[in-house]
């Protein structure tokens, strides 16, 4: 089990060899923060055309704005310069592409073991959805009007961002 990560460590030493961003701050120099999806083609900072030090990035299984990436964006704004707030879901996501009930159905396979207590948040409706978190950032008494929020949609196949909210 040890051997499982050289690969990655070895890469590690070589990022670490030319690593720029020693002594920074860690506050959002472009004044931007990104809730979008854990999904490995998405690359947040690329896509609007930023680099490490620009954004706060903020993951998860559909790019929600979950209870705790609110807590994330109240941090952002009040104390690391996040005066920008996207809201980034994809295409062709898991998480909207399937119900509820089936991506249960996968896991409980891929387990052994049944999963129908997990709450995954499947997305009905996505563009919906983008509308509500942005109203959901929007509206929280934390951040208001301390932030411009947007909500877009990302093709995967194109690259493209467009505008839903």
């Amino acid at each position: 089990m040890e051997d499982a990560f050289d690969d990655l460590l070895t890469r590690n030493r070589e990022f670490a060899d030319t690593f720029a961003l020693q002594g920074f701050d860690g506050v959002a120099k472009s004044g931007v923060a990104m809730v979008t999806c854990m999904d490995s083609r998405l690359d947040p900072l690329g896509m609007v055309g930023l680099v490490p030090g620009d954004a706060k990035i903020l993951r998860n299984p559909g790019g929600r704005a979950t209870e705790r990436t609110l807590v994330a964006l109240v941090l952002s704004v009040h104390l690391l310069n996040v005066d920008r707030v996207l809201i980034v879901q994809h295409t062709r996501c898991a998480m909207a592409s399937k119900s509820e009930r089936e991506l249960l159905a996968e896991i409980s396979e891929s387990a052994g073991t049944d999963a129908a207590w997990l709450d995954l948040g499947a997305i009905e409706h996505q563009e919906l959805a983008i509308i509500e978190d942005v109203h959901r950032v929007r509206s929280h008494p934390l951040i208001g009007d301390r932030a411009r929020v947007g909500g877009f949609l990302y093709d995967v196949d194109s690259g493209r961002l467009r505008q839903v909210a």
